[in-house]
């Protein structure tokens, strides 16, 4: 265990986790809502420390992150937990478990072995994903603090459910980030997540104003936040709020975990949705778990010709040049193109 971060006293051995935007009051003995944050005797406690229970080596495609050093390799981790309770999540064997089954479980690897680990198999970046790193703060912050001095970057896949106080803590410490705008009505956040749609707003526009290279991610669920009108809301909100250049990646859902009732989403809707991103300004608007389509591909957004040709997260070609269209010389945005 590891005495928490981000947390103030309360009478009565209480304390308030200020870690994310749920900000848990939690009585002695008890835990916060992520279920890996624990209150003993006054004191908080992360539960997780040094405790990945997943470790992989992915390509940074997989993120999803299509603008931050494409083709190259990330370290991924994750620990148990996630202060969300998507009825949807993909990962809920591992995010879930400590409220689902009660347990806490996961290898002993300090954060020096993580980024030892990352020099080992060559890789740029560690991310902090599968699950959501929030929960584990310190365990990514002291991992990342480390990967920096060693010339790895560090990137968050998240819900953006952090504080401005996390962000702050973490700060400059996070390169890039992949966030999770699941939808952009309350009602959704609330039914299907536990949680609240402004607070992810504001760790979007948060992340951009300390320049971490940004990502949107949105898993299009049909029946739930397929309308139109809100995929347009979101476009408008990315472009308006983030720049017309950053990237929004349109996933398409599969039936899992307690929502299983809704349908595969149909292609046709991925695709609309893509042209409803590219109408609204959008620079760079993809397809996701639509491998071969056309939305995949890097297209420049000045002469439209593909610059990144991929299939899957795998690169077929890269033809840009010093963060330039090769053809029209138009910039594309991102990191290490």
């Amino acid at each position: 265990m590891k005495e928490a971060r981000l947390y103030e006293k309360l009478e009565e051995n209480k304390v308030k986790c200020n870690l994310c935007n749920h900000r848990c009051i939690i009585k002695d003995g008890k835990r916060g809502i992520c279920g890996v944050r624990e209150n003993q005797g006054g004191k908080l406690f992360s539960l997780v420390y040094g405790r990945p229970v997943a470790t992989h080596i992915d390509p940074i495609e997989k993120k999803p992150l299509f603008h931050f050093q494409p083709g190259s390799r990330s370290f991924s981790l994750a620990t148990v937990g996630c202060n969300f309770r998507c009825l949807f999540c993909q990962n809920a064997d591992i995010s879930q478990m400590p409220r689902d089954s009660k347990r806490i479980i996961g290898d002993h690897v300090s954060p020096e072995e993580i980024v030892n680990l990352a020099k080992k198999y060559s890789c740029s970046s560690i991310s902090y994903t599968y699950t959501e790193p929030t929960i584990y703060f310190e365990y990514a912050y002291d991992t990342g603090v480390l990967a920096h001095e060693s010339g790895i970057k560090n990137v968050f896949v998240s819900n953006g459910y952090m504080t401005r106080e996390a962000l702050e803590e973490y700060y400059p410490r996070l390169d890039a980030a992949n966030i999770d705008l699941k939808a952009f009505r309350d009602k959704f956040y609330k039914d299907l997540c536990g949680a609240k749609l402004k607070p992810v707003l504001d760790t979007l526009k948060t992340l951009k104003e300390q320049n971490v290279w940004v990502e949107v991610t949105t898993l299009i669920i049909p029946g739930h936040n397929d309308d139109f009108d809100e995929l347009r809301d979101i476009a408008r909100f990315i472009a308006k709020e983030l720049g017309p250049e950053t990237p929004w990646h349109i996933s398409r859902f599969h039936p899992t975990y307690k929502l299983t009732t809704a349908p595969v989403t149909p292609a046709t809707t991925i695709q609309r949705a893509r042209e409803i991103g590219l109408e609204e300004g959008l620079q760079f608007v993809y397809s996701g778990n639509l491998p071969g389509d056309d939305g995949e591909k890097t297209y420049c957004p000045g002469c439209k010709k593909i610059v990144i040709d991929r299939f899957g997260f795998s690169i077929l070609g890269n033809k840009v040049e010093k963060g330039s269209c090769p053809y029209c010389k138009t910039p594309i945005a991102g990191v290490d193109l």
